[in-house]
């Protein structure tokens, strides 16, 4: 989880701020902005609650035999929750850590993410998935 959220955090993060200055939703985004501490918390909690129902559906039909099906439906819903997520704590994080719960519990969650990076980026594997990547970006840019 932690290496999807940081590979995806920053560009879906980015899209979905494109796609906030579309000029109909310009005013929902300045509308979260000024939400005070505790409706930020709730309002970043919301996708998390929105989308458990949809897992649980995806799970149900795993259960039925639609493995494909529910796999891409789980793995829909950790990409569109990441990238609201993310744009919602950019958006409300000012108002999130005026709670010294919240910047407790932030700054602490960034020491273990960092921790748990450092030791997956120092592994044999990774630094085997960076040389492939870089291979085939090398070969990408020369067709």
């Amino acid at each position: 989880m932690i290496l999807f959220e940081e590979w995806g955090w920053e560009p879906l993060q980015r899209l979905l701020a494109r796609i906030g200055r579309w000029p109909g939703l310009r005013w929902v985004e300045g509308w979260v902005r000024s939400l005070p501490p505790w409706a930020a918390v709730a309002l970043f909690a919301l996708p998390t609650a929105l989308l458990l129902p949809i897992k649980l559906l995806a799970l149900w039909a795993i259960g039925r035999g639609h493995v494909v099906l529910g796999m891409l439906v789980i793995v829909l819903a950790k990409v569109v929750g990441t990238a609201v997520v993310a744009r919602l704590f950019t958006l409300t994080q000012p108002a999130l850590m005026q709670l010294r719960w919240f910047a407790w519990t932030h700054a602490h969650w960034m020491q273990l993410k960092h921790a748990v990076l450092e030791r997956a980026r120092a592994s044999w594997a990774w630094r085997v998935a960076r040389v492939i990547q870089r291979q085939w970006k090398k070969r990408w840019r020369q067709r």
